[in-house]
């Protein structure tokens, strides 16, 4: 038997595990596009009641969504795993950026991702002497108040985003006013006298991935924040989403 057939032997045998070969199955026709429960039968050869539990299963979990038909398509989660693999790509291009910011701007700058429900400080360049916003690498922080925050919200699925202001300090109008200028600014939301102003670092996909942020003292960062800073950080979450895209371009010539 050649490696050919031999591979083809093996796919059509399964992995031994049959959940998870039927799970693969329902993937695998969803990379397609969008398909009705009749169609994921056909294509899956699954009976109807395993293909319908193992696709609301995905859904549950958000490997798998609905569109606006209510067909099954691939869900967001898929994109997050997609995003996570790449963090140390991330990481590794952050640093030169967020030195560079905090040196333009003088304040502390961090990189933020989001875990669930919280978000986290995943890398940082701190203001080196006078008041400062230190926050250290790994610290946890909500998703209700901040400008990090509000950008790490503001372009999900519109029903992931409505979730996310329940208890939030800001507002679904703020996060529409974000989306349109492609930044946000907190004064006094996470934390009482600091200031901050946060831009979008996106993944190859397009999707938001990060947020850059920069934070200070309301004293010196004032009540209009964006004002001073957001071009600023704009520019570096601009550079590190080149570096993201670029990365995976070389990758895949």
């Amino acid at each position: 038997m050649d490696a050919k057939k031999d591979s083809n032997s093996r796919e059509h045998e399964g992995s031994g595990v049959g959940v998870l070969d039927k799970v693969t199955a329902v993937l695998d026709a969803l990379e397609a596009g969008p398909q009705t429960l009749a169609n994921l039968v056909t294509q899956t050869h699954l009976a109807r009641p395993t293909a319908h539990r193992l696709a609301v299963a995905l859904e549950f979990h958000r490997f798998v969504a609905r569109d606006g038909q209510g067909r099954f398509v691939l869900g967001p989660r898929l994109s997050e795993l997609s995003s996570a693999a790449g963090e140390d790509r991330l990481l590794t291009a952050a640093h030169p950026v967020l030195v560079a910011l905090r040196d333009h701007t003088g304040e502390s700058v961090q990189l933020y991702r989001r875990q669930g429900e919280q978000r986290v400080c995943v890398a940082a360049a701190e203001r080196e002497m006078g008041l400062r916003d230190s926050i250290p690498v790994g610290a946890v922080l909500s998703m209700k108040a901040g400008s990090a925050a509000q950008v790490l919200l503001a372009w999900e699925e519109p029903d992931r985003l409505h979730r996310g202001l329940h208890g939030a300090s800001f507002t679904a109008t703020n996060l529409s006013a974000v989306r349109r200028r492609g930044w946000a600014q907190s004064v006094g939301e996470r934390e009482a006298g600091v200031a901050s102003v946060s831009a979008p670092v996106r993944g190859p996909s397009g999707r938001v991935i990060a947020a850059v942020s920069i934070s200070g003292p309301i004293e010196r960062m004032s009540r209009q924040p964006g004002r001073l800073h957001a071009n600023a950080v704009v520019a570096g979450a601009k550079r590190l989403t080149d570096v993201l895209q670029t990365t995976e371009s070389l990758e895949q010539a």
